[in-house]
């Protein structure tokens, strides 16, 4: 090969060409130069670098410049592999979209839309706003791909108005774009950022005392401890708790709550247990009924109760059972969702904090979920509810004594029920209602960290995003509701302005309208109005020092710090929508769909659970002859739990994937803003614009999750 000449090379013509020395690292394949020598340096500098390299190399051979040549070719390789990987990633993804579109139902179906909870017309406007902002945004890149192709220089166009022709328009355009469209945006993102900065300092805040408590290892503790001795309600504080489980067609998971909440560690003549069926499938019906009859001849203190009019949904459900003529004779109430298994010593570990305590209300619990690593959703999910229970609930609870009841693994003194007027059924968020009210009437909260309940976590995308829209939709009804009640309570000030600024305007109604409007509306308008400018501390640094803080609580989960950003910007779709839905009152905020549940607990635990098998007695009948009507009841058992696992088996079956049209369109939303922002040279916001793309792109195929049936 001839050698090279030029800046590169040695003195063309000369017999002793000398090739520039240089110092290659050979210890490991991946080989990098350490140091190039011009022929412009000094010679001693050339000889002693040629020597250095010699006695690394054991052959003796100074290195020349072909060397070069073969490291940038394994430079190459290696990047020609990183690009064959995203390549191959790139298509496997197309084809899993493909398939995707081919076997999935969209969400505007008409079955869907029922499920969803939410009004055609309000979700047919919404879409239609995302796409009339998607259609022009492409507009606009087409423009500004000519523009650049041809050379029209932004600048320039913009101060000089050119004599005819397209760059004219274009000139124009830029114009008014500056003068008239720029200033808006911008006033609308100093506006979002100022949100965005005060909710950050409160999380920081709330972070801040989450670390106190640790420090200081604050922790509830009971005034007067009770005596632990069960067998003898006199000798220790075992007052009377009623139990209580409002379920809904909990098919899967109605067994082991019942079986759980039956093996409590309380004098059973001091607790009774009342399973609320609200369920409209008469083979659930009789499941359950049955289920309660096996308890009861265990000896188990428990009754069904069923309602024909199922009005009010889980606040009518409860509300009804509180109407009960027995209720009088407890003086505490436990709550237990169909999918909660609390452990034997829950009310040992709640109750007697009430003791010598008049002013406490209620004793709430965190979860625990059986069901956390059973894929990337319920890992996301895991991050966000440890945030919310180590963090939000513990640090509200031990500085305000306030907080909102998650509606299940909770202990409220009756009294507490009665005096703040009990359940109402105008909203759908009826245990955040219910303890806004009590908290007006000055009753106290405690939150126990170290008490868990076991519960699970939804794992399809689908329920999880009604769950989250009914978490959403309701705080915002009942923040119009309450109000007036806020403003007129005779509390003091500062809880006043607690629950109006940080409760619920800032954690329920700023929250979600900023990460909605800055990071899917505003981010990608700057990329096509450059005038209005969004700094990179506001898209990559704060949201990940955020990211950061909400994963503390949780490090093991550390590795989704990433995704858990990135799906935190996807839920604020569902959640703005679901925020606009209850402000305003629209239709969608009024429904309640129930959260589908998979059953996660295992085996073992039923079994754990069960009530020991006992002989059948024979009251009626002697002698030898079998019992043929225990036969018979046996036989009809074993029919229906075939029939229940055929057509459980059935909708198996029937799964199937679901598209969700506007986070589709955000998604092209914001590849394009990406394609956009590199004729700009973005900077960070290309790789925000393109992984956020690709994150709802992902959501919107539901390829994160279970199928759903």
């Amino acid at each position: 090969m001839a050698p090279w000449s030029g800046f590169w090379g040695g003195k063309p013509g000369g017999d002793a060409y000398r090739g520039t020395p240089v110092v290659v690292k050979m210890e490991n394949p991946n080989w990098s130069i350490s140091e190039i020598s011009s022929p412009e340096d000094d010679d001693e500098d050339i000889l002693a670098a040629a020597a250095a390299a010699g006695r690394r190399n054991k052959g003796g051979r100074t290195k020349n410049a072909k060397q070069i040549r073969w490291v940038l070719l394994l430079k190459a390789h290696r990047a020609a592999g990183c690009l064959a990987s995203l390549a191959s990633a790139a298509v496997a993804l197309g084809g899993a979209a493909r398939r995707r579109v081919a076997a999935g139902r969209t969400d505007a179906e008409a079955g869907v839309v029922a499920a969803a909870g939410e009004s055609p017309v309000v979700r047919s406007r919404f879409y239609a706003f995302i796409k009339a902002f998607l259609v022009v945004s492409l507009l606009l890149l087409a423009v500004e791909v000519a523009a650049y192709f041809n050379g029209w220089d932004l600048a320039a166009s913009a101060l000089a108005l050119p004599a005819i022709g397209l760059e004219s328009l274009y000139a124009s355009w830029l114009r008014f774009r500056a003068t008239y469209v720029a200033p808006g945006i911008q006033f609308l993102t100093d506006a979002c950022v100022v949100l965005f900065l005060i909710q950050s300092a409160d999380r920081l805040i709330q972070c801040l005392g989450c670390f106190y408590i640790h420090i200081k290892r604050i922790k509830p503790k009971p005034r007067s401890l009770a005596l632990p001795d069960a067998e003898d309600p006199d000798a220790g504080y075992y007052p009377m708790v009623l139990v209580q489980i409002p379920m809904c067609n909990e098919k899967e998971v109605y067994q082991q709550s019942i079986a759980a909440v039956c093996n409590l560690d309380w004098p059973k003549s001091n607790f009774l247990v009342q399973v609320l069926d609200d369920s409209d499938d008469p083979l659930t019906q009789t499941l359950i009924r049955e289920e309660v009859a096996k308890w009861q001849q265990q000896g188990a203190r428990i009754v069904y109760r069923h309602r024909v009019l199922r009005d009010g949904y889980k606040a009518g459900n409860l509300k009804s059972a509180m109407s009960c003529s027995y209720v009088k004779e407890y003086e505490f109430v436990a709550i237990f969702d169909a999918d909660f298994q609390p452990h034997p010593d829950f009310l040992k570990r709640t109750v007697p904090h009430f003791k010598d305590n008049d002013e406490l209300g209620l004793v709430q619990a965190r979860w625990s979920f059986v069901n956390k690593d059973e894929n990337l959703l319920t890992r996301l999910q895991y991050i966000n509810l440890c945030f919310h229970f180590e963090v939000e609930q513990q640090v509200n609870g031990v500085f305000l004594n306030f907080f909102g009841f998650n509606g299940t693994a909770g202990v409220w003194r009756i009294k507490a029920l009665e005096d703040s007027g009990g359940w109402l059924e105008r909203t759908t968020v009826e245990d955040m209602d219910i303890a806004v009210r009590a908290h007006l009437h000055g009753w106290k909260f405690i939150f126990l960290n170290d008490v868990e309940c076991q519960c699970e976590l939804p794992e399809s995308y689908e329920a999880y995003r009604k769950q989250q829209h009914r978490w959403h939709s309701g705080p915002m009804q009942l923040f119009r509701l309450c109000l007036p009640d806020i403003i007129k309570c005779k509390i003091a000030f500062w809880k006043k302005a607690n629950l109006i600024f940080l409760f619920f305007l800032l954690r329920k109604l700023i929250l979600p309208f900023y990460s909605f409007t800055l990071f899917c509306i505003i981010l990608p308008m700057t990329m096509f109005v450059p005038e209005a400018e969004l700094p990179d501390w506001v898209v990559c640094y704060v949201p990940a020092l955020m990211s950061l803080l909400n994963i503390l609580p949780s490090p093991k989960s550390f590795p989704f710090i990433i995704p858990y950003l990135l799906f935190e910007n996807t839920m604020s779709v569902t959640k703005f929508n679901a925020m606009i839905s209850g402000l305003f009152q629209l239709g969608s905020a009024y429904e309640w769909v129930v959260t589908k549940k998979s059953g996660r607990s295992s085996e073992g635990d039923l079994i754990a659970l069960a009530p020991p098998k006992e002989p059948v007695k024979h009251a009626t009948r002697t002698g030898s002859a079998p019992n043929l009507d225990a036969v018979a009841k046996e036989e009809q058992q074993q029919q229906q739990l075939a029939a229940s696992r055929k057509d459980a088996a059935a909708k198996k079956k029937e799964k199937h994937n679901r598209i969700y049209k506007k986070e589709l369109a955000l998604s092209m939303l914001l590849l394009t803003a990406a394609a956009r922002s590199l004729l700009s040279k973005q900077g960070i916001h290309f790789y925000f614009l393109l992984f956020q793309g690709v994150s709802f792109l992902l959501v919107g195929l539901d390829l994160i999750g279970e199928q759903v049936e």
